[in-house]
């Protein structure tokens, strides 16, 4: 088991790349992090910053082709999952670390009733009887919140709303009772009052299973109200990495001081322009030499453009950034 000494999770300079038409992408740069038993980490960014394929890493679940790992480990209690074979993986998968993927429509197959899918899990990894997977799965289904499970456990899913769908995707990645739930943007197709419900039903079933979990959104204020560490990637690398009090009250990183400051909120003006981020995002496939950052950054020196700077400690204040200028 792991202690204070070994996290549950360790990540060390995982590196993932996909072959295009156009040559080969790097989406996941030497990212870093740890993780300890029953927190929850936020791994935060916008769109294509290489935060879904950190989670489908964990779980070996990258598309091979055009994908794969080719650096870094993924220590999960003890033992590097790089170094597994697919037999053995699969034994982990929705016993040990499960996933909430983001879109359960394409998550769950639209072929098989709900509850005959949660049953394969549990007969998979638990051994249980039909008769036990049955009750099993009708029990789950009522701890997420989905009222009558006893007849819902025979719809299939579009017979579902949205919110209902998802909470089955809930259902079956906590069945096992997981150390590890990697949820990835679990609310985003959701109504804002659903999204609210569906969140606090994770956070409830993570405190009574014990669980660690990483947390992939773009949502800070999700990750302020659920989580204790919060990651920030962009362009496939992490720029900074803190305890989130410390990330919300003094920011290191330029980008995440724009993405916090970029928030809507109720100002004093009646109208008032909110923030934004100036420039684009990089091409992947022609990244600058330097901080990938730079040709947006208000704070840019020569020596950004010429090299990327490493993610580091500071002085003062705990937490790690990748900037030769942090505020």
């Amino acid at each position: 088991m792991p202690n204070a000494a070994q996290p549950l999770l360790r990540v060390r300079d995982l590196t993932v790349e996909f072959a295009t038409d156009q040559g080969i992408v790097r989406a996941v740069d030497s990212v870093s992090f740890d993780l300890q038993a029953g927190e929850t980490l936020g791994l935060v960014g916008e769109s294509g910053c290489g935060k879904t394929v950190t989670g489908l890493s964990i779980l070996g679940l990258i598309p091979s082709p055009p994908g794969r790992v080719v650096a870094g480990s993924i220590e999960f209690m003890g033992r590097d999952l790089t170094q597994l074979g697919e037999a053995e993986l699969r034994r982990i998968r929705g016993s040990e670390i499960s996933m909430i993927f983001q879109e359960p429509m394409t998550a769950l197959n639209p072929v098989f009733r709900v509850g005959s899918q949660m049953m394969d899990v549990l007969r998979l990894h638990q051994g249980l009887s039909r008769r036990q997977a049955h009750s099993a799965a009708i029990e789950m289904l009522g701890k997420v919140g989905i009222p009558l499970p006893h007849k819902r456990v025979d719809d299939y899913p579009h017979q579902l709303s949205g919110g209902m769908r998802q909470r089955v995707m809930i259902a079956m990645a906590l069945s096992c009772n997981p150390k590890l739930l990697v949820a990835d943007e679990p609310t985003t197709a959701l109504d804002v009052t659903t999204q609210a419900q569906v969140l606090e039903q994770i956070l409830s079933l993570q405190q009574e299973f014990g669980m660690a979990m990483i947390l992939v959104t773009h949502d800070l204020g999700v990750v302020a109200e659920t989580c204790r560490q919060a990651v920030i990637m962009y362009c496939g690398s992490i720029i900074e990495n803190a305890a989130v009090d410390t990330m919300f009250s003094q920011p290191r990183h330029p980008y995440t001081a724009g993405l916090l400051s970029s928030i809507p909120r109720v100002r004093e003006k009646k109208v008032a322009e909110l923030p934004v981020i100036p420039g684009m995002v990089p091409d992947l496939l022609h990244l600058p030499p330097g901080c990938r950052f730079a040709d947006r950054c208000a704070k840019v020196h020569d020596r950004c453009r010429a090299e990327p700077p490493p993610l580091a400690t500071t002085e003062n204040i705990p937490g790690k950034v990748a900037c030769y200028d942090p505020n």
